[in-house]
């Protein structure tokens, strides 16, 4: 390898903190300033920098350009300021990046792969890889972008963060890695009269075609890594679920909409119920938005109830409500999904219900404990909504997790003053604690960070057949166990600076959960140690 080549390689490069020695051993002597660094002088020197950046956007683009030239050096930097880069690294802040990437682009650390050439999807593969080893590979066709919908090309800065998280959270390793970009085209009309917008300008395709290009393109992948696992991520409500159940039970694969962040609601219903005594069949969930998200809340919660606590599928089912565009979720409407219609009522099962397109209403006639915001409908929890809830329940659970931020169902603050500090809140974005009545009320963030490096980093290091019911339930049970249920005001998710030790946990729980059922290709004798000897380190 030439000195350039050495210095340019990301994964490899130490850049000022080479050695006088090291410098002259790899051709690179010539090349760099004479001063040597230490690696948290260098650290320090990109926090400094990152504060200076004006603006969240600004910041983002500077340290994903640093993660692109860097990968030590970045991932060094964010695990000391955890707290501070992961709203910029991801949620809410890479919305903006999305949304703004043609203006921005300046290159990028994605693989493309395009509907027009399915011939070249292993040629695409094979050039970001560039021969090395994958345990990961990370793809989105970026219809169903956080809050803000489909945004073609231009959402694959969500792998960026997304990778980031992966590896400053559960220690996967950076250079095992491969982030795919699905470009099928796009339909916001913006896009398409752009002149500078980056991907394939077509509408974005859908049936026969669409399904034989995402084979072709799993094919490739485990052509080349046989036991990597497949993460979907953002795909929209046509295509999400029906990709999932097509292969879910026959590779190691995982959607983090539909099951991370049914995982990660759980883990916050469990803490509740442990700290209100509510019991499990007295559980009632009304989850407001019934797309990809809200039904793997509503599935993961029925899981739970039907696996761990031995309910009938039915009861299961009948204890959870859904809540969409046209209001509650009945048998008789056109154009449900297969998700949605497992949760769909009867027509005129409440009778007393005169208008099904108002929550309130919902609310009062199957009066749950629960109450889940997956809408992005800015204020749809309005005070006489949450004043509902909190009239029929003691403690109600109530999390408007849409995010970025401008999308929330409602803020913790009012939440908490709306019912008089006895709601436990957990929000999609980061809030502030909340003081009120002397006492303070600690927000959880509901994100799918706290669940969803550890549910995939546990499963490649037990080398699973595939994820599991029960694998995903034990991940939601390990972050659960966190929770202080003696701490007034506690949150119940545990906080973004502990995201280290909740992956870990979580790892651990679902790689030993794949053992148990059998499901690990390989021998695995101390799940534990297995777990803390693969994770990857900047120190190395």
């Amino acid at each position: 390898m030439t000195g350039f080549k050495t210095l340019h390689d990301s994964y490899a490069t130490n850049g000022l903190s080479f050695s006088a020695q090291e410098r002259e051993d790899l051709g690179i002597d010539g090349l760099l300033p004479a001063a040597v660094q230490t690696p948290d002088q260098r650290a320090e020197i990109v926090y400094q920098r990152f504060l200076q950046e004006p603006t969240d956007l600004a910041k983002r683009i500077y340290l994903m350009s640093v993660c692109r030239t860097d990968r030590k050096l970045f991932y060094r930097s964010m695990d000391k300021h955890l707290t501070e880069y992961m709203p910029i690294v991801y949620a809410p802040t890479v919305a903006q990046s999305i949304q703004q990437y043609d203006k921005y682009y300046s290159g990028s650390d994605v693989a493309y792969i395009s509907i027009e050439h399915p011939d070249r999807i292993g040629a695409a593969l094979d050039q970001y890889a560039q021969g090395r080893e994958i345990d990961l590979v990370v793809c989105t066709d970026a219809e169903g972008i956080l809050g803000i919908g489909d945004w073609g090309a231009q959402g694959a800065e969500i792998l960026t963060g997304k990778l980031a998280v992966y590896t400053a959270a559960a220690g996967i390793d950076p250079s095992r890695v491969l982030p795919v970009m699905v470009d099928v085209g796009t339909n916001r009309q913006e896009l398409l009269d752009n002149p500078d917008y980056v991907g394939n300008r077509i509408e974005r395709v859908r049936g026969q075609r669409y399904d034989d290009f995402i084979e072709a393109f799993v094919q490739e992948t485990l052509q080349r890594y046989p036991k990597a696992l497949i993460h979907w991520e953002d795909f929209g409500r046509p295509e999400a679920a029906p990709i999932l159940e097509r292969y879910r039970r026959n590779i190691l694969t995982l959607n983090d909409d539909i099951q991370g962040t049914g995982v990660t609601v759980l883990a916050a219903l469990l803490a509740a119920r442990k700290i209100s005594g509510l019991k499990p069949e007295d559980t009632r969930t009304l989850v407001y938005g019934a797309g990809t998200a809200g039904v793997g809340i509503a599935n993961q919660i029925v899981d739970d109830l039907i696996l761990e606590h031995g309910m009938d599928e039915e009861a299961a089912r009948k204890s959870v409500m859904l809540f969409d565009r046209q209001g509650m979720v009945i048998a008789d409407q056109d154009d449900l999904t297969v998700g949605q219609q497992k949760y769909a009522r009867e027509p005129g099962e409440f009778p007393e219900v005169s208008d099904t397109t108002s929550l309130v209403e919902a609310i009062n006639a199957f009066q749950p404990n629960v109450l889940i915001g997956t809408s992005t409908q800015h204020g749809a929890f309005t005070q006489d909504a949450v004043k509902a809830m909190a009239s029929h329940v003691e403690r109600p659970l109530i999390c408007p997790i849409s995010n970025p931020t401008e999308l929330a169902e409602a803020t913790a603050k009012d939440v908490i003053e709306w019912t008089e500090g006895r709601a436990f809140v957990t929000t999609g974005t980061p809030s502030a604690p909340v003081e009120y009545g002397g006492t303070t009320y600690y927000i959880g963030q509901g994100n799918n960070a706290l669940m969803y490096p550890g549910i995939c980093f546990g499963a490649i290091v037990a080398k699973a057949q595939h994820i599991s019911r029960h694998m995903l339930l034990a991940g939601a049970y390990a972050i659960s166990d966190m929770i202080d249920a003696d701490q007034p005001g506690a949150a119940v998710l545990p906080a973004v600076k502990d995201l280290k030790e909740i992956s870990r946990r979580v790892a651990t729980a679902v790689a030993q959960q794949a053992v148990d059922e059998g499901l690990n290709r390989e021998p695995l004798s101390d799940v534990a140690q297995a777990v803390a000897d693969a994770r990857w380190s900047f120190e190395d």
